[in-house]
């Protein structure tokens, strides 16, 4: 018996690909996380390259709390069960009216992850609407085959490497994941998905965090994950470690090596 979705619900995440929106926190304790981001100031981002990278959890408490935040993790556990790790966590922000946006693409293709089960939970910090680009989701494709992608380095792409899938897009398959600050959608590594830009005049600003089962293997012999629930009995990846306080010079240093990782391994085998 699920613990915090309902079997209709689990159901629906397994032919779909989706689930949402659940909601883990208030729009206020939502508030609290963005304004706290907002805040901080340019001399601190300066000491880890000048912006938020991958695993920003491993920097602030408040992030931290958020990748442990209980009713996320019994849904994830739903899902991928009871012993979780997670291993990773990025800022999607679309600033109002400018052009960013993400490609139709599958996670799958790029992560080196294989062996167990894998979901994101896209957690909305500011209102993720149709106008300020919420995210969509192709229903159902993440039963569908790895689709072959182009890389465009797109200027614009939030993606990596600007990554495309080369295929037709069934519009009558197509969801608006709409949410409103503190709810979350949950979808699958081998869904297709994409999210267009933002013609709203607020931010559109969501925390993706990555959850995998403990069996899941790496492809990157370097990989790190932190573990949020359950145990780890493979030890495939090496410990992330948690923050002992926001910005300190360990969690600073920790960060910036988890990234520099991160980023290796989402560029391995890119063009030069």
């Amino acid at each position: 018996m699920p613990k915090h979705i309902s079997s209709t619900d689990l159901e629906n995440y397994r032919e779909n690909g989706y689930l949402y929106p659940i909601q883990i926190m208030s729009k206020s304790q939502a508030l609290d996380i963005r304004n706290h981001i907002e805040s901080i100031d340019k001399p601190m981002l300066d000491k880890i390259g000048g912006e938020l990278g991958h695993k920003a959890h491993l920097l602030m408490p408040i992030l931290n709390d958020l990748v442990k935040n209980p009713v996320l993790l019994d849904t994830v556990e739903d899902i991928l069960g009871p012993n979780i790790l997670c291993w990773g966590g990025s800022f999607f922000t679309k600033k109002p009216g400018d052009n960013a946006f993400v490609s139709w693409h599958q996670d799958s293709n790029y992560w080196g992850l294989s062996g167990g089960d894998v979901l994101t939970a896209w957690v909305a910090l500011s209102p993720a609407t149709r106008l300020s680009g919420a995210m969509k989701a192709l229903s159902g494709s993440h039963r569908g085959p790895n689709l072959k992608h182009v890389e465009t380095y797109h200027p614009d792409n939030l993606l990596s490497r600007g990554q495309e899938v080369k295929t037709d897009i069934d519009i009558d398959l197509v969801v608006d994941m709409t949410l409103q600050p503190g709810e979350v959608s949950l979808h699958h590594i081998d869904l297709v998905h994409s999210s267009a830009p933002n013609q709203s005049n607020d931010a559109r600003i969501g925390y993706a965090i990555r959850y995998i089962s403990t069996n899941v293997q790496s492809s990157y012999d370097k990989d790190r994950a932190l573990l949020v629930r359950g145990v780890d009995k493979f030890g495939h990846f090496d410990p992330d470690v948690e923050p002992d306080r926001g910005f300190s010079p360990a969690a600073i240093l920790n960060y910036i090596e988890s990234n520099r990782l991160h980023m290796e391994l989402l560029y391995q085998n890119a063009p030069k």
